[in-house]
């Protein structure tokens, strides 16, 4: 599994509307996407309280061939290009991803927890940690799934979670979901 985001920071007056009315339109263009396992069609809105206005979506792909197809095959990560400027793409190799009781459900929400691991330490002892994390999200009420992935370059890990309501007290950016475009989690969660 690789975890891949890119956050697209739009002006204060900017029309959310606008990218709402984008993710209705093409937004189920990814629901058969092959190699995607889960794609998180993500925003954060001034107008319902976040500090700035953004498209930020989330994917979780089952293989490294499928997130290459989406970036340089043409017709999707283009599109975003045309018309936004080509933004930097988060990577992160995963470590484990599992479906919550709501998986079901539709993701309303979204939780995304990055952090650093110190440079003296072996990343044995905080993966393992953040898997046991991982296991106790997904038994909380109203968790869609989450995962784990690690960025070893920065040596960072990445938490996100979908959530079918309103998240509760977790660290971590809140998102609103505005689609879910979910092809392949058999595979991401078997």
């Amino acid at each position: 599994m690789y975890a891949m985001q890119y956050e697209l920071n739009l002006p204060t007056d900017y029309d959310m509307g606008i990218i709402r009315r984008r993710v209705e339109t093409l937004g189920d263009r990814t629901d058969d996407f092959e190699g995607l396992g889960i794609k998180a069609y993500l925003v954060q809105d001034q107008a319902n309280g976040a500090i700035v206005n953004q498209y930020a979506p989330f994917y979780l792909w089952n293989d490294a061939a499928g997130m290459g197809r989406f970036l340089w095959g043409g017709g999707f990560f283009s599109g975003i290009c045309r018309s936004f400027g080509r933004p930097g793409v988060r990577h992160w190799t995963g470590a484990a991803a599992k479906a919550g009781a709501d998986v079901d459900q539709p993701a309303l929400g979204a939780t995304k927890n990055v952090w650093r691991l110190p440079a003296e330490v072996d990343p044995t002892e905080p993966v393992a940690e953040a898997l046991a994390a991982l296991q106790r999200t997904v038994e909380m009420p109203g968790v869609h799934s989450s995962a784990i992935a690690v960025d070893p370059e920065r040596w960072e890990l990445v938490h996100f979670t979908l959530w079918s309501g309103e998240p509760g007290i977790v660290p971590g950016t809140r998102y609103q979901v505005l689609h879910l475009s979910t092809p392949g989690t058999k595979e991401l969660f078997g």
